[in-house]
């Protein structure tokens, strides 16, 4: 009996220790201030228990070590004393992280909040409503944080994560958006769900594409072999089953060194109406195809380039240039007006770049073979035949402008091979091959 209690008593011991470690172990490596914070935010427990499972309560950076701010700074208040701010934007990070903070803020995510002042601000502002905007569009591509008189922040422009958040102390973005707080994990950062967030959807389906590409497959199946928690994770070093986004687009490389600069391995522009190579093409595509190599030879790599850019070429000769020069053209003529989204060829030019193209071109780049052509350029060319090309002659028709329609058909359409089976019909001869090597090969002809 008595050594049954001195077992249970040794064990409350034990667990009281371990209970107690954090905390013991605290106060030794943080901060007097910290330490303080901790008395009050203990009520949030999920947030004290992220924030003691990560690098930071290792290295002793605490609550007041990020939230610190100077008196006369936009967003600082008063809290018990102490003076802080809510937001620790990446000025603040670049304390210790200073060539992350750097590299971050000379991305293409940095610049993520200038979208909402373009066409597809007019979309959610107007088109959609403002309340749509900030939960929707805003939580991607970052708000513009308003501070009340007393520090506290606004609203409708706060909480918010967005990559391209403009902070009030002047800083572009959000390194949360990616280091999920008060974890901060680089494992977490690294997984392609992170990235799902905001890249998915009709208009930029990065995340499906990826899942339906054999890198997707294998990260899928071999997901807990990838060793995602390594400092440094260099491809065909620490892991060699998979890549992730991060893989491709930031981590490490036997060659290269991590980036926070998203761009920095992009040889192609994707996003864009018409596709065009980056600056600096050759050292770009020379960083993404060495980080390739840690599982391809050489010659796969430029296999795949190679179509990847005959692609993109198809779809920027074949549709997307004519159609923005016959909408221009329009305008320009006075069939339709120059205001974006008040005529119907806008939304139908709209959805064939922004939409069908970017799935048609993230699909080519991404390995994704459904959504470079299903989701891609059967739609892209379905839209351009049947309602782009039909919308401009009936546009052209209730101005008064038919003669325009057949100048535009025989500019852009005309004599251009890629054109022939919409302006002559198939070549019956093709269409008799055609139906001949179906019927051979799948025992059936052709409907």
């Amino acid at each position: 009996m008595k050594f049954r209690w001195l077992l249970t008593g040794m064990s409350g011991i034990v667990m009281l220790l371990y209970l107690a470690g954090p905390t013991l172990a605290a106060s030794d490596r943080l901060s007097e201030q910290t330490l303080e914070c901790l008395k009050c935010h203990d009520a949030m427990p999920g947030i004290v228990q992220q924030w003691e499972n990560s690098a930071h309560w290792n290295a002793g950076v605490g609550c007041f070590e990020c939230h610190q701010a100077q008196v006369g700074e936009p967003d600082a208040m008063d809290h018990y004393g102490f003076t802080v701010a809510i937001i620790v934007s990446p000025q603040d990070c670049a304390q210790c992280h200073p060539r992350e903070a750097a590299e971050q803020e000379a991305s293409h995510h940095a610049k993520a909040g200038d979208i909402l002042n373009t066409k597809d601000g007019i979309l959610g502002q107007t088109v959609g409503g403002e309340s749509a905007v900030a939960v929707g569009c805003r939580q991607c591509h970052g708000s513009l944080v308003k501070v009340n008189k007393d520090g506290t922040l606004d609203a409708s422009t706060w909480p918010n994560t967005g990559i391209g958040r403009v902070n009030p102390d002047g800083s572009k973005g959000a390194c949360s958006a990616c280091h999920t707080r008060h974890r901060f994990s680089k494992e977490q950062a690294r997984q392609p769900e992170t990235c799902g967030k905001c890249h998915l959807g009709p208009e930029h389906p990065q995340k499906e594409v990826y899942e339906e590409s054999k890198h997707g497959i294998l990260y899928r199946a071999f997901k807990d072999e990838l060793n995602m928690d390594r400092p440094k994770w260099v491809a065909g070093e620490d892991y060699y089953d998979a890549p992730t986004c991060a893989t491709c687009h930031m981590s490490a490389a036997r060659g290269q060194e991590i980036t926070h600069d998203v761009g920095d391995r992009l040889s192609w522009d994707l996003r864009a109406p018409v596709s065009q190579r980056t600056g600096d093409y050759e050292r770009k595509l020379e960083k993404m195809q060495d980080v390739c190599s840690s599982c391809h030879g050489q010659s796969f790599v430029e296999g795949f380039y190679s179509q990847l850019s005959e692609f993109v070429l198809l779809y920027n000769e074949k549709f997307a240039v004519p159609a923005r020069e016959i909408r221009s053209l329009l305008m320009k003529e006075g069939v339709i007006s120059k205001a974006d989204f008040d005529d119907r060829i806008d939304w139908i030019y709209w959805e064939l770049w922004h939409h069908e193209g970017r799935r048609a071109r993230h699909g080519a780049a991404m390995s994704g073979p459904d959504y470079a052509w299903w989701h891609g350029i059967y739609e892209v060319a379905k839209h351009f035949y049947t309602e782009l090309l039909p919308e401009t002659e009936e546009a052209c028709e209730k101005a008064g402008r038919p003669e325009l329609y057949e100048q535009i058909i025989a500019k852009f359409i005309d004599g251009r091979p890629e054109h022939e089976w919409y302006t002559k019909g198939f070549d019956p001869k093709r269409l008799d091959a055609m139906k001949t090597y179906y019927r051979e090969r799948y025992q059936q002809d052709v409907q």
